[in-house]
């Protein structure tokens, strides 16, 4: 039985404004899969608590959302983060992954970003910090709270993953990663799970990702769902 996909968005993002808007679950129903879609916490239609420690566990809603049978599953950025987590706490759960727009970060996280962030949502960051203020624009979207979005780049982050987490992920994965983004290069993550591959999108950076035709086509084609 072909086992339905889950859809995880990225920060600032959500299933409609990531996934629908761009004809991605379409194609996906176009080819006979079900699609399950999730807002995180913070996000969406999800609830929106102002307070970093309510974000302790982004997972939770994932999980909750799945059925009880194994699940291909892709995210964004966050949601791909959060999806990597779930896989190596729950690895029996899911039979293919798509990590998109996540690469080097995961293994060689920048301390210094989330504080970064948070000033250009404060509107303390310099002008000259481009990388911080692009992530506020994107939380000052229509139906964003960019406080809720603040908490969670307030949160206490985990650990980085320990290589005999990575090595409980043994469904196979696709990294998805455009060459131009600031989360990249992918092939060390590649390299630190069991069953890998790794697809790099020219002249595309981190935003740009889950709408371009590249990442589109690869993840249709590794989930076996190519539109009839």
């Amino acid at each position: 039985m072909t086992p339905p996909v889950v859809l995880v968005h990225g920060w600032g993002g959500s299933f409609a404004s990531t996934w629908q808007r761009s004809g991605f679950t379409e194609l996906l129903r176009d080819a006979g899969r079900e699609v399950i879609g999730v807002d995180l916490l913070g996000h969406g239609t999800a609830p929106k608590p102002h307070e970093p420690e309510a974000y302790g566990d982004l997972g939770a809603r994932v999980l909750e959302a799945m059925p009880d049978e194994p699940v291909d599953a892709v995210g964004f950025s966050l949601g791909a983060i959060t999806l990597l987590r779930l896989a190596m706490d729950h690895p029996k759960r899911f039979q293919r992954l798509v990590l998109a727009g996540i690469g080097r970060n995961v293994l060689e996280p920048d301390p210094d970003s989330a504080r970064r962030i948070v000033a250009a949502l404060d509107g303390t960051a310099p002008e000259t910090d481009t990388h911080a203020l692009l992530f506020s624009q994107y939380a000052n979207q229509p139906g964003n709270d960019p406080v809720a979005l603040g908490a969670i780049m307030r949160r206490t982050s985990r650990a980085v993953p320990t290589a005999d987490e990575l090595a409980a992920v043994t469904c196979r994965t696709l990294v998805v990663i455009g060459d131009k983004d600031f989360a990249g290069p992918g092939d060390p993550l590649v390299a630190a799970l069991p069953n890998a591959t790794l697809t790099v999108l020219r002249n595309t950076d981190h935003f740009a990702t889950p709408e371009s035709f590249g990442f589109i086509d690869a993840t249709l084609e590794f989930l076996d769902a190519i539109p009839a």
